[in-house]
This record gives structure tokens, sequence and C-alpha cells, in this order.
């Protein structure tokens, strides 16, 4: 995949999939294949920068929302400087998806669903031991609740290589409008 380094706005592949499903996996994957500099960018990554003091509930979510949020501009911040960002995220509220609509190019977005059957997430869970019990299954629902992606695959039928080889395939021949571009009037529409 070769484009102008020039470019005014960089290219966000956008991995969407619930906890342990395998987005991490095809991202390295992926940045490994794609024949140019391009930058992971995992919102664990951005969890994994703060700092843990003690707080109480509602000061940890607020500061759970507001990492999420500063990931966001940043994956924003990478994109508008002419770089290819993969993301490593979990559409699992629904404002997090307004706000990456309300922040990306929607024509600079390709969103993959990355799928995995929940039987398989819970074993994935259990075997890594690093994730809250149920997480997945808490997640599962949610994730994909928007209905749109430009590309899909399923980490149970499919390795992180393979994936990843279809996913550059896909972006060799993608289309438009993308599915931030047919989701973003829906948004204005909501008064998200």
């Amino acid at each position: 995949m070769h484009r102008n380094p020039q470019a005014a706005d960089g290219l966000i592949i956008f991995l969407n999939g619930t906890s342990s499903s395998g987005k991490s996996s095809i991202a390295r994957e992926l940045v490994a294949v794609l024949g140019e500099p391009c930058f992971h960018m995992p919102v664990d990554a951005f969890h994994a920068m703060r700092s843990t003091p003690e707080m109480p509930p509602d000061q940890l979510n607020i500061t759970l929302k507001r990492t999420w949020m500063g990931f966001h501009r940043a994956v924003a911040g990478m994109a508008a400087a002419g770089n290819t960002v993969v993301v490593d995220h979990v559409l699992s509220e629904p404002w997090r998806l307004q706000d990456c609509l309300a922040l990306f190019p929607p024509q600079n977005v390709v969103l993959v669903a990355v799928r995995c059957p929940l039987p398989e997430l819970e074993r994935r869970e259990q075997a890594r031991g690093d994730r809250p019990a149920g997480l997945a299954a808490g997640q599962f629902d949610q994730v994909h609740s928007h209905g749109v992606h430009d590309f899909e695959c399923d980490t149970s039928r499919a390795s992180p290589a393979e994936c990843a080889r279809d996913i550059k395939e896909f972006l060799r021949r993608r289309t438009t409008p993308t599915a931030f571009e047919r989701m973003r009037p829906t948004m204005s529409r909501s008064g998200a």
C-alpha cells in the first residue's frame, strides 16, 4: 500500500472487537505487512500510561472516560499529520463511537469488525488470566451493535496473519462510502 507521504490526512485502520477477540495480534501482523511506516495505537497502551491512585468509583469513571477521549484525540492527531494508524479499540459504549465519528475524517477510516464466538472469547479470557472474568461477555452485544463495518474477520476461523493479509487486500479495493461516512449522518440526526 503506497500513498502520498504529503497527504493531509492519514489512514485510520480501526479494529473494533471485544476484549480477547484478537485485535492486538492482528494489529501487530498488519503493521508488519502494510509495507509503509505506520503506527499501532492500542487503547490499552493509553490506560497503561495512566497512574493508578486510589479514587472513588465516580472519579474513576470520569478518569477512564478522559483517557478514552484523549486516546481518540491522539489517534486523530496522528492521522491529521498524514500517518497510517492501526487502532485497537472496543466500541462497547455508544459515546465512544460518537466521539470517533465527530473526530475522524470519515473517508479516511476503515472500520474492521474483529469477531469471535463467545465461547472462544471466554476460553481465551480464562487462558490469558489478565482480564476480569466476564469482560468479553459484557462487551459482546454492544461492540458491533452499530451494525456497519467496512470489513469483517473472524479470529476463530483465521489466524492473525491471515486476517492481516485479508485486511491489506481489502485496502487495495475499498470503496466509498465508508462505514464512518454512512454512520456520520445518523449521528448528527440523533443529536450526538
